[in-house]
């Protein structure tokens, strides 16, 4: 009998790199992105239905943790566009040697990072 093994590299065995951690989170922020969506449809129903209705979810979205909502979705926001640019450079056979995928990523962090910051700065 054959020694089982895994069947295909397993997250216990390699160290997360830059490259695969931000795979992962620009995923994870198109789920972010979908589900968020929900809360904008949800912000343009109750703008349609009027001023009472629209207090009320202008007061939610006041709240702390409508904030954090709101804060988080904007992170998604920015980290998913810069990425997807970088991911339409890679389309074009552009920035795909291994220095250059490291320089564009720690780009897009740096980026998404000043870009949230600016807009949040902005809007308080």
């Amino acid at each position: 009998m054959a020694k089982p093994r895994p069947l295909s590299p397993h997250l216990q065995v390699y160290r997360p790199q830059l490259t695969s951690v931000m795979s992962i989170m620009h995923r994870a922020s198109g789920a972010v992105l979908a589900t968020g969506s929900l809360l904008l449809t949800i912000w343009l129903a109750a703008l349609a239905a009027g001023a009472d209705i629209f207090g009320s979810v202008a007061a939610l979205l006041q709240h702390p943790l409508g904030q954090f909502v709101l804060f988080g979705y904007s992170l998604a926001l920015v980290y998913h566009g810069f990425n997807g640019i970088r991911h339409l450079a890679w389309d074009l056979r552009l920035g795909l040697e291994v220095k250059q995928v490291y320089q564009s990523g720690y780009l897009v962090l740096v980026l998404t990072a000043l870009v949230t910051g600016a807009l949040w700065l902005a809007v308080l």
